[in-house]
């Protein structure tokens, strides 16, 4: 063989090499997600669906759990995208040469963007409408009982449920696109079907995080003040002690002795009251227990650190907007190729890469906070050990719609200059400067007026409570006011 024949098998044998490390170090990361997403699923589902006397409910259930945690991990790898790709970028730009990551490479990030693209679009699209069917099938009648007739009945739905979807994704192309070409490539399911429907979900998941994230921020506050010990010129522990006591007393005395109420008794709701009221005595027992430290320096750092992030992402999106304006660079648009290692995604180096990562991952959190604390969605919140079957495919379709879109609603605020790669960037609503510019004001304007609302009403409640005004025999505006007949009798 001559030179040149052996030059190409090496290069063969070094590309084939690259493609299996590659593959094991994404199933690598994908099985410890998986690890870690069905231990929590296990925390929250309903033990009693899993150990029913009909082992057939228990088998589906335990398929279906499976699907979830699949779905939930990709939601994760979803989450952790950006970030690792960022980080990664960082890392290959302040050691290019060092030998222990030379794993790590431009080809394996854009090969985890192009399978998390293609579990998305599987879990959305098939895994979860079967994991729901699955569990509410019960078989076609005249067949046999058992999991294969559910099966059965699952495939038969879902086929007829992508034919819809399919023929409904046709009619919107042609209203939308009125042309032939567009509607002939709609046939190509693969290269325009999947990837246009996933747009469709993607764009739908922008806006629900441009409702819930707001929402969020505002919400991370109070619920900070929550699990954190107050100063006590913001809290007084001793009456809410004292309040307890007395209504954990009286509802006893009501257990105790319920002919001495001529209301008839709901011993069960009683029951739960008090133990509620135990469990809130013992969680004010602990706060008032805290160190001097916890108590007058976490609270204030902590509420510091809420405000210094939310300022930035405000400050962040409106240099966006005004970038928008001027250059066209800062519109998103997708990368073919991931060149990796050349220069920082960030003007401040490393420093604005970290920066990025922390206000993404806190965007992504404030906006899951928003999404439970909806009144839409407040009832698919998932309860410890009581969080039914279907629940948990609601949950987790919701959280990989909004985490599948955490990379377009990133990089569409300008948090990052990470350009989105594979068919993330693939998306048509991206090029429209109309909507992405009015996305970054209404996402401003909406986090400010959330914000400023919820700030200035809970300065105004805790320095009402601090002053002790609120223990004063004002009247309340909540009544209406008597009428004149009434006032003259």
């Amino acid at each position: 063989m001559e030179a040149a024949d052996y030059e190409v098998l090496s290069v063969r044998e070094q590309l084939f090499h690259e493609r299996v490390r590659e593959c094991i170090i994404s199933t690598l990361l994908f099985a410890t997600l998986y690890i870690l997403c069905h231990i929590t699923l296990t925390r929250f589902k309903k033990p009693a669906e899993f150990t029913t006397v009909d082992d057939e409910d228990a088998t589906v259930n335990k398929i279906a759990l499976e699907l979830c945690t699949f779905t939930l991990a990709v939601a994760l790898g979803a989450v952790l995208l950006l970030p690792f790709s960022i980080i990664s970028n960082e890392v290959l730009l302040s050691l290019p040469r060092n030998y222990y990551i030379q794993w790590l490479n431009g080809s394996l990030i854009h090969g985890l963007w192009n399978l998390v693209f293609l579990f998305s679009n599987l879990s959305l699209i098939f895994l979860m409408p079967f994991a729901y069917f699955f569990t509410e099938s019960e078989g076609f009648a005249g067949s046999r009982k058992g999991v294969l007739a559910r099966v059965y009945e699952t495939v038969v739905m879902l086929i007829l449920l992508t034919l819809l979807v399919l023929g409904m994704v046709w009619v919107a192309s042609a209203i939308v696109d009125n042309n032939k070409a567009s509607r002939e490539s709609l046939y190509d399911f693969w290269e325009y079907y999947l990837p246009y429907l996933y747009s469709c979900i993607s764009f739908l998941g922008v806006l629900l995080l441009l409702v819930c994230t707001p929402l969020g921020l505002a919400r991370m506050f109070s619920v900070t003040g929550k699990l954190l010990v107050k100063p006590r010129l913001l809290e007084d522990l001793e009456e809410q002690l004292h309040c307890s006591a007395f209504e954990e007393a009286a509802l006893t005395r009501r257990i105790c002795n319920p002919t001495s109420c001529w209301l008839p008794l709901d011993m069960e709701l009683l029951h739960r009251q008090v133990l509620a009221l135990q469990t809130q005595r013992v969680l004010l027992e602990k706060r008032r227990k805290a160190s001097a430290w916890q108590r007058n320096l976490g609270y204030p750092l902590a509420m510091l650190c809420l405000l210094v992030l939310t300022g930035l992402s405000v400050l962040t999106v409106a240099i966006h907007i005004l970038e928008l304006l001027i250059d066209e660079a800062a519109m998103p648009r997708g990368m073919q190729g991931a060149s990796l290692g050349q220069v920082s995604f960030s003007k401040l180096g490393s420093f604005g890469a970290i920066i990025q990562v922390v206000l993404i991952f806190y965007l992504m959190v404030s906006s899951v906070m928003g999404f439970y604390s909806s009144p839409l969605f407040r009832g698919l919140r998932p309860r410890w050990h009581d969080t039914a079957m279907t629940q948990i495919i609601g949950n987790c379709v919701c959280l990989l719609v909004l985490s599948s879109a955490l990379p377009v609603f990133s990089r569409t605020l300008g948090l990052t200059r990470f350009d989105l790669l594979g068919d993330f960037g693939r998306f048509n609503w991206l090029g429209n400067f109309y909507i992405v510019f009015l996305y970054n004001a209404a996402f401003a304007g909406l986090t400010t007026l959330c914000l400023v609302k919820t700030f200035t009403a809970a300065v105004r409640a805790e320095l009402i409570r601090a002053f002790g005004l609120d223990r004063l025999p004002l009247p309340v505006s909540g009544f209406p006011r008597a009428s004149r007949k009434n006032q003259h009798q």
